[in-house]
């Protein structure tokens, strides 16, 4: 027998109600993660207020203190008890009132929480009151104060230690707390943010327009390497700026997107930028932007998290298309800035519509007469596709132009044209408005160089023919046509994945995939676009990923980026290489070629294509005027 007690028997504990604030305090634990959760919570509250006036003041990091001031419509007396109680609120009365959300908050928990775990008093006076009121755990006082509310926060976690040893130095929590600050004052610019740290000024934002605000937040040179966003579908309207590939950092730390004016990290639409600039960024390297998404509240649901940062949208792919295809639409201009058709011509020189294809002969690749890609590994297609030989005709109508023989050797620079030739080549740019000029020479068969009316340009000339040949390749039907697998390839999947492919397999014959059930847990891919069958991909990889692909966003660009990758393949090697001799014709094709391409200022890699030096630029290298 064992005693009542015992390890084998533990003492029945009896059910019992939480205190309230024990409940709070627990709810502090989801909301209140440290110092910049709470001046979160409480300048949200001052923006839902109407505030236009919000000063922050911080010592220690906000761990001794914190206190928001702002010139809102202020608490009336007799609510000031109710504001410190969990789930009251002004912000919501129904269900259908959470449905379609519109303020910052709605949960009626912020306030309760932060006062379960430090000493909170909160100052208060509508434009209605003779004076201003205070609430503590003393009471309710008369107070001296403006309308607009007051709230001071002193010895955050003094009374649940445990989560005061997990808080940084005062240093890092106020530099959390000053982006956190940052991120609200880029949604709204029509307001003035203050904060002080330890009495000394940190950071002040004036009231001021939204492209002003955003320079100011943002590093210096985000404001000459950045596009404007502008774009509109049913119940959607998204705007902002969005970086430019060669202006991309290490870090991830400069990235902002707000949904309906609140700051959000949302897989889905993170997703989507990273599918806009898929190929255009240098390996790691992560884009600059401020977005702003505006969306029908009732088509995204803000109450999926407690700290209220993620979001869950009623159509994740639409959503998703929108701002991938907005995105790509912005960063996709030729190489005058200004945004490139979106469709390329096919099969046809890339000549400027001012001069004949045959007085501009388009620029000649290294001869390649067939292409070879590796068959997949073990365990992948389960098959071995046959070499594709491109005939040498199917190139020239590809790349537009006449086939020149490779150079094995460096070459000599190519001949400088007479003097006639070129002041008349001169004339024409400027007459015709091309913006990278006129080729005056070329350098160490690397670089182009070519005078416009700004000073000199440098063109890498294989970078640059790369992506003028993938657009072409992106363009073409090529890569589009789906093929049937010989011996179908069949691959076990968990009880997950296929009750995912139940779900989602209507969607593969959209991306030219066919996908079968070929057992209980098993998948069958039958049909692939023909680029793709002759990659190393491994068909259960590729499925599975589709699938969690079609779960967490609705949609999937994975074939296309891996067929863009095998595009970006064909383009490598189907571009002109260094130590090419280049005619004075095949130097301009390439010019009028990039004045026409998209995304012509980066190579597929995400390297820079060309460089412009202006007179100016020039001036200071030589020291003129000095």
């Amino acid at each position: 027998m064992h005693e009542p007690g015992s390890a084998e028997h533990p003492a029945v504990r009896r059910i019992q109600e939480l205190s309230d604030r024990l409940i709070s305090q627990i709810a502090a634990g989801e909301v209140i993660e440290r110092p910049a959760s709470v001046v979160k919570e409480l300048v949200e509250n001052s923006l839902d207020a109407g505030a236009t006036d919000i000063e922050v003041r911080l010592e220690e990091g906000g761990i001794k203190r914190i206190v928001v001031a702002d010139n809102g419509c202020g608490i009336a007396k007799e609510d000031l008890p109710l504001a410190l109680k969990r789930h009251a609120t002004s912000k919501i009365r129904t269900l259908s009132d959470l449905e379609s959300v519109s303020s910052f908050g709605f949960r009626g928990e912020a306030l309760a929480s932060i006062d379960s775990v430090a000493d909170v008093t909160i100052t208060s006076r509508t434009a209605e009151a003779d004076e201003a009121w205070a609430i503590s755990r003393e009471g309710i006082v008369p107070a001296a104060g403006d309308t607009g509310t007051r709230i001071e926060v002193k010895d955050l976690f003094y009374l649940t230690p445990a989560r005061r040893k997990f808080l940084k130095s005062p240093a890092t929590e106020t530099a959390h707390i000053l982006a956190q600050v940052e991120r609200m004052a880029l949604a709204n610019p029509h307001v003035r943010f203050r904060v002080f740290t330890n009495g000394r000024a940190s950071l002040h934002f004036p009231a001021q327009e939204a492209p002003e605000r955003v320079f100011a937040v943002m590093p210096p040179e985000f404001k000459n390497a950045c596009r404007p966003v502008t774009a509109d579908a049913p119940g959607l309207h998204l705007e902002g700026w969005a970086g430019l590939p060669t202006a991309a950092r290490s870090r991830a730390d400069k990235q902002f997107f707000f949904v309906n004016g609140r700051f959000i990290r949302d897989r889905v639409l993170q997703h989507a930028v990273k599918t806009a600039y898929a190929d255009v960024l240098h390996v790691q390297a992560q884009p600059m932007f401020v977005l702003s998404l505006s969306i029908n509240p009732s088509r995204v649901d803000v109450n999926v998290h407690p700290q209220k940062s993620e979001v869950h949208f009623r159509d994740s792919q639409l959503v998703h298309s929108f701002v991938a295809n907005a995105l790509m639409r912005a960063i996709a201009h030729a190489a005058d800035g200004v945004q490139a058709p979106v469709s390329i011509p096919e099969n046809e020189p890339q000549a400027s519509p001012a001069t004949p294809a045959a007085a501009a002969p388009a620029f000649s690749s290294t001869p390649q007469s067939s292409l070879r890609f590796a068959a997949g590994p073990a365990g992948g297609f389960h098959h071995r596709p046959q070499p594709v030989h491109v005939p040498e005709q199917q190139w020239l109508q590809l790349y537009g132009g006449a086939h020149t023989s490779a150079q094995t050797s460096p070459a000599a620079p190519a001949p400088m044209p007479a003097e006639p030739v070129l002041a008349d080549m001169m004339a024409q740019a400027q007459a015709q408005n091309q913006p990278l000029g006129r080729p005056i020479a070329q350098i160490a068969g690397i670089y182009v160089l070519a005078e416009n009316a700004k000073g000199l340009v440098v063109v890498d000339m294989h970078a640059a023919h790369e992506r003028v040949t993938y657009e072409k390749l992106k363009a073409s039907s090529i890569g589009k046509d789906v093929v049937q697998l010989l011996v179908p390839a069949v691959f076990n999947v968990s009880e997950e994945t296929m009750a995912l492919f139940e779900e989602h397999k209507a969607r593969f014959a959209e991306l030219g995939l066919e996908v079968t059930a070929a057992g209980e847990h098993a998948l069958a891919l039958r049909a692939l676009p023909a680029i793709l069958a002759q990659g190393k991909y491994d068909a259960g990889e590729l499925v599975t990923h589709l699938l969690e692909d079609f779960s967490r966003f609705g949609g999937s660009a994975l074939t296309e980026q891996m067929r863009n990758e095998c595009l970006a393949t064909m383009a490598c090697h189907g571009s002109v290489r260094a130590h090419r001799e280049l005619t004075l014709q095949e130097m301009d094709a390439l010019l009028r070629a990039m004045e026409h391409t998209e995304r012509a200022d980066q190579c597929n890699h995400g390297r820079p294509t060309w460089l412009q030096l202006t007179l100016a630029d020039l001036d200071k290298l030589f020291m003129r005027g000095k």
